[in-house]
């Protein structure tokens, strides 16, 4: 074995990691609040991006374009978000019928009675409305970007969009 291939191997890892040290630094937080967002309580979205990067760590050298790997966090928050939700609406013989979760004490008091109606009109939405306009407007993707994270066109992303406002807005009060 030559040196050239113990370095090769080496580096790749020490890239991988700190790439992935880089994303979560500057995205975790972000990543985190979207997931809240989605799921509604913050032990579920720590765990959620938790996957997502352990994921992430996992299939790094998988990856076709590693430039790409925070998308790739992104929709595996959405999946691992959707997973969550998924579970809550299974019965288990284990345990009594799902509660949905009660915003915290410090989510309740950062939020205003405003903002905890939108979200819980939010939460009554389908689901790919809600992760559409989570992605867009909490998130701040472009349509591109959302429509990468979904999986979908991006003409699938804007008329997602105004369906879910149009809903919104009923849910709201503020149209009939």
């Amino acid at each position: 074995m030559q040196a050239s291939d113990i370095s090769e191997r080496t580096s790749e890892p020490r890239d991988a990691e700190e790439t992935i040290t880089a994303l979560y630094a500057g995205h975790a937080l972000g990543l985190t609040r979207l997931a809240l967002v989605l799921v509604g309580d913050r032990e579920s979205a720590e765990d959620v991006v938790q996957e997502a990067f352990l994921g992430l760590h996992r299939r790094f050298g998988a990856l076709r374009d590693p430039a790409n790997a925070l998308v790739y966090l992104r929709s595996a928050v959405l999946n691992n978000a959707r997973t969550v939700l998924r579970r809550r609406r299974l019965p288990s013989w284990f345990a009594g019928a799902y509660e949905p979760p009660v915003w915290s004490a410090e989510a309740a008091a950062l939020l205003g009675a405003e903002r905890r109606a939108v979200m819980e009109a939010l939460h009554q939405l389908p689901r790919r409305r809600r992760e559409v306009l989570v992605l867009r407007y909490y998130a701040e993707l472009s349509e591109e970007e959302t429509a990468q994270v979904m999986g979908v066109s991006r003409g699938t992303v804007k008329s997602t969009t105004a369906r879910a406002l149009d809903a919104l807005g009923r849910l709201l009060g503020e149209h009939p």
